[in-house]
């Protein structure tokens, strides 16, 4: 990296620092901390031990958040001297605050009521045959590595694999600050152009993906999702593994259908029965919430699995071939390092779509 270069991107951190500032409310920020330390402080708190972690995570959360935030101007300083001494090692000092600070920025921009917790991400191929479940794993992968990247909590809950490569499906829990904020922005359609690696003439192919982005609702209140014991058909059967991992012998796969609506929940990962029924509830909430949702909301196609998982619909493609693109659809986001964004590194074009949608 060169200093004209490390000059430009401190720039860009003083400028989204004085936004930054400017959008945060470090009064509230603090008051939140004092609560939780009382609510921390409370003898009765472990009288509900889930209850008790929930509380737990929020005062590690905001403790930690309000501390680097104030750190944040002396390290501002700490890396601009850095940058302007002779021979010093500045680009790791300088990559890490920028990471930081694009954290915080991002969170400006989070406004939906789930926003702050975890998300169901579900990958489906779609149009293209063996090349779509291809692609399906290679957006699983690129998905597993971004959430790694931002110190998220991966489950692979479903992992159906193809006949012939790739998977039909994957169902992702991701656990972290803003998960479901930030993976949200990757609902819809993806397309991937490429030569094919399935087609003995060297043919190009273009496939398809479906992602359906689900906030995890486990602290739900009875006014916003109530479930019907009676509503609900729960079947119990015995796994057949999670594609590729060691199969489950034991009958602790579970299967929720809510009549009223015919959604369907199966869970067949290697967990106790008990543990597959909870999880399936709380997907099934999660799907009667997005439900509730699209009947206030005009935008129904661009997050549900009854978008057309085909041409015409997709909201980023990834090219391979003739040349190398990554577009954005939503934000007109480009770049032509494909492999970049497949590995996982999907701030840059993440941003960009909440940048382009706080404009509307």
């Amino acid at each position: 990296m060169t200093l004209d270069q490390a000059q430009h991107i401190l720039s860009e951190i003083k400028e989204k620092w004085q936004q930054i500032e400017l959008g945060i409310d470090f009064d509230k920020l603090k008051q939140d901390l004092n609560l939780y330390v009382k609510e921390s402080e409370n003898p009765s708190l472990w009288d509900n031990p889930e209850q008790a972690q929930i509380i737990l995570k929020k005062l590690s959360h905001t403790q930690k958040k309000l501390q680097d935030l104030e750190n944040i101007p002396e390290s501002i300083e700490f890396t601009e001297q850095l940058i302007l001494e002779p021979d010093t090692d500045f680009e790791s000092e300088l990559k890490n605050l920028e990471k930081q600070i694009n954290t915080y920025w991002q969170e400006m921009f989070f406004d939906e009521k789930y926003d702050e917790g975890n998300a169901l991400v579900f990958i489906q191929a779609g149009a293209g045959g063996v090349d779509a479940q291809d692609f399906a794993e290679i957006i699983t992968k690129m998905y597993i590595a971004y959430g790694k990247s931002r110190n998220f909590e991966i489950d692979v809950i479903e992992y159906i694999q193809g006949q012939e490569a790739g998977i039909k499906r994957s169902l992702l829990q991701i656990k972290g600050q803003y998960a479901y904020g930030i993976f949200r922005q990757e609902r819809g359609v993806h397309r991937l152009v490429r030569v094919s690696p399935f087609n003995a003439a060297g043919l190009r192919h273009t496939s398809f993906v479906m992602v359906q982005v689900l906030p995890e609702i486990d602290e739900i209140s009875s006014s916003d999702i109530v479930v019907n014991p009676n509503d609900i058909k729960v079947d119990v059967y015995r796994s057949q593994g999670a594609g590729g991992q060691s199969v489950n012998t034991t009958d602790s796969a579970v299967r929720i259908t809510h009549i009223p609506t015919g959604i369907v929940v199966a869970i067949q990962t290697e967990r106790s029965q008990l543990q597959n029924k909870a999880l399936a509830m709380n997907i099934l909430k999660s799907k009667l919430w997005e439900l509730r949702q699209s009947e206030h909301k005009q935008e129904l196609q661009s997050h549900t699995e009854d978008v057309s998982i085909s041409w015409g619909n997709h909201i980023r493609s990834y090219v391979m071939n003739p040349y190398k693109l990554v577009k954005d659809q939503r934000s007109g986001f480009e770049t032509t390092d494909v492999d970049k964004i497949l590995s996982g590194d999907l701030d840059e074009i993440i941003t960009s779509v909440l940048i382009k949608k706080d404009k509307h």
